[in-house]
């Protein structure tokens, strides 16, 4: 199961919106991109890189310049950001 933090389902909008404003193909093909890799790490969720903050993990939305931070469990995948690849790690908030 997938679920996401509140800031990380404003993230997820907030991408697909701008997105959506420029190219709404490209916020569908993203928005798809994006439902695909989420569907992959509910079968393999430590398929993500380790993070700096333990037990957090990324994965890249390739070939999109868009990571997914999440905490990996037994049950469920709590997603608590999605950042464009530019914007500096600091920003995402502790969610630990």
């Amino acid at each position: 199961m997938i679920r996401f933090t509140p800031e990380a389902a404003t993230e997820l909008e907030d991408v697909l919106r701008y997105l959506a404003a420029h190219s709404p193909e490209g916020a569908r093909n993203v928005g798809a991109r994006i439902r695909q890799v989420l569907s992959n790490l509910s079968e393999y969720p430590l398929t993500g890189m380790r993070t700096s903050l333990e037990p957090m993990r990324r994965v890249a939305v390739t070939p999109y310049p868009y990571l997914i931070f999440y905490l990996p469990g037994d049950d469920e995948i709590i997603v608590v950001g999605i950042r464009h690849a530019a914007r500096d790690p600091s920003s995402m908030p502790d969610q630990l």
